[in-house]
């Protein structure tokens, strides 16, 4: 049996292969109501302001296959800290505390990070190739943008989750980077 005796964090990107918390468990979840997307300018951790990368964001609409994290409740507080300078440092998410459906049974509420569409790093929908250039040409502080992006992908189809967007951009990093060798 499942209960909101403890907090819960959803994680849809980096935070499912790099969670950087202590967590009691984690588990395949579905968040409804928003679905992941390249669609936040990195200008910290994979790009900077002057040549900025792609990182995901929870943008409205649709579903997203994740992670749910079970935290002790005897150290959210520095939890929540650890995730409040991660995810919050630049402003261009907004926390929501949001029902998840575990894969294993069972619903819980965890604390999600949303992409703010008003934010001046909101890039929106980006077609294939400026995701691909812009992912290409992006390091920042945590590295390189392709390995963020790769990370990702393989994490998710390890976990049993094909996310047909994320496969398509990583086929045509694949092949952009052949061209960029190819060319030098």
């Amino acid at each position: 049996m499942v209960t909101d005796s403890h907090p819960w964090v959803f994680g849809y990107g980096s935070l499912i292969w790099n969670p950087g918390f202590q967590f009691l468990r984690s588990e395949r979840a579905l968040l409804r109501g928003a679905h992941r997307s390249l669609s936040v300018y990195s200008h910290r951790h994979r790009g900077t302001p002057e040549r900025p990368g792609l990182v995901f964001g929870l943008s409205r609409g649709g579903s997203c296959l994740g992670v749910a994290f079970e935290v002790d409740a005897d150290i959210w507080p520095e939890v929540f800290a650890y995730l409040q300078d991660r995810e919050q440092d630049r402003g261009v998410y907004r926390e929501a505390w949001r029902k998840v459906a575990l894969v294993g049974g069972g619903t819980v509420t965890a604390l999600a990070y949303l992409v703010d569409e008003t934010h001046p790093q909101f890039a929106g929908r980006l077609d294939l190739d400026e995701q691909v250039r812009l992912v290409a040409g992006g390091h920042g502080e945590s590295g390189r943008n392709t390995e963020y992006v790769r990370n990702t992908a393989e994490h998710l189809l390890a976990l049993g989750i094909r996310d047909r967007m994320l496969m398509e951009i990583v086929g045509a990093l694949e092949g952009s980077e052949e061209l960029m060798v190819e060319s030098a």
